[in-house]
């Protein structure tokens, strides 16, 4: 029995039951892919439920407002996932239909090589294989493949393998197949070599590298970021602002920081503001965030940057806000 066949009665048995499989509609196909990049299921499969019932169609999505699409968005992280969301389905709307090609679904803002493969085999059908970290997981162990899957050759390489591996009469099926058993089975750490279908054929396992591979020649650099933030409470107003463009966090909304009022000269909250935590850790990709947080109620309205507003305090939770936020909003209940 062959590699690809042995993983289509593996996943006739221990597929897992979500609701997206449970549809052919393009629009949910592709809203479950992008909730589901970079996020677990176990979390993501809420916010799909959410941003299904909130619009139901994509026209629905479409007519939505940035800062709508960001507050049902709010917890999952990497919110260019959601802004690139809201764009695409404005493009989806304006083409007339949803593209029905992997093709032509990579001219949506957002969808990739993977992302399109999933929806083009999935929703339509097309013969073609995704490729994501499950798959050269999977890969790489079986065939023994050392490459490192982060090269330009490796990715070629990854990618051919994975399109000669597809049956051509089971696209769906296959590739729904290989992501869960990369999920399940083979999974990056302690995989159930002991019940695998693959094991026997399987050369990591054979040559006892299953812990080496897959390879990546490069590692993520982070670095160390403080940030310094106030909350400024005056006659029931609290000063927030949106973040812009060129940042992380863009279009969401956060606190004033020590950096904006020293734009404006103002320093006086250094001398009545009240420390209420200190070094919060946050991590990103490719940062790791420590933030201090003030509290303080000057007698007069502070001046601020001209892109803040006051909002009533009792109505800060009607804004999106990045996870770091959100923890530090939560210290300033508890205090």
């Amino acid at each position: 029995m062959n590699f690809s066949t042995t993983l289509l009665q593996w996943f006739a048995k221990n597929g897992r039951s979500l609701p997206w499989r449970e549809t052919s509609d393009p629009y949910a196909i592709w809203l479950s892919e992008i909730i589901l990049q970079q996020t677990r299921i176990v979390q993501g499969q809420s916010y799909w439920e959410r941003f299904m019932k909130l619009w139901p169609t994509v026209s629905d999505l479409a007519r939505a407002t940035t800062d709508e699409v960001l507050k049902a968005w709010q917890g999952l992280g990497y919110y260019s996932r959601a802004r690139n969301l809201h764009t695409a389905a404005m493009q989806i709307v304006e083409r007339g239909e949803f593209p029905k090609t992997h093709k032509e679904l990579k001219t949506l803002k957002g969808v990739g090589d993977y992302t399109a493969a999933a929806i083009a085999s999935i929703a339509f059908g097309e013969n073609v294989a995704v490729v994501d970290g499950n798959v050269y997981r999977v890969l790489a162990r079986y065939f023994g493949i050392d490459t490192p899957i982060d090269t330009t050759g490796g990715k070629k390489l990854f990618q051919e393998l994975a399109q000669s591996l597809i049956p051509s009469d089971q696209p769906a099926n296959y590739n729904q197949a290989i992501m869960d058993f990369g999920a399940i089975q083979c999974t990056p750490t302690s995989p159930h070599c002991d019940t695998c279908p693959l094991c026997e054929t399987c050369i990591a396992f054979r040559e006892q590298h299953i812990d080496s591979l897959p390879v990546k020649s490069k590692k993520v650099k982070q670095r160390v970021r403080h940030l310094t933030y106030i909350f400024i409470q005056h006659q029931g107003l609290t000063a927030i602002h949106q973040r812009g463009a060129g940042d992380i966090w863009q279009g969401l909304w956060e606190l004033p920081q020590a950096e904006h009022l020293d734009s404006i000269g103002d320093g006086t909250w250094k001398e009545h503001a009240q420390l209420v935590c200190k070094d919060v850790k946050h991590v990103l990709t490719h940062q790791i965030l420590l933030a201090d947080l003030y509290y303080w109620t000057p007698q007069n309205q502070p001046p601020l940057p001209k892109d803040f507003i006051w909002s009533p305090t009792e109505t800060l939770e009607d804004y999106a806000y990045p996870r770091l936020m959100e923890i530090l909003l939560q210290a300033i209940k508890k205090d």
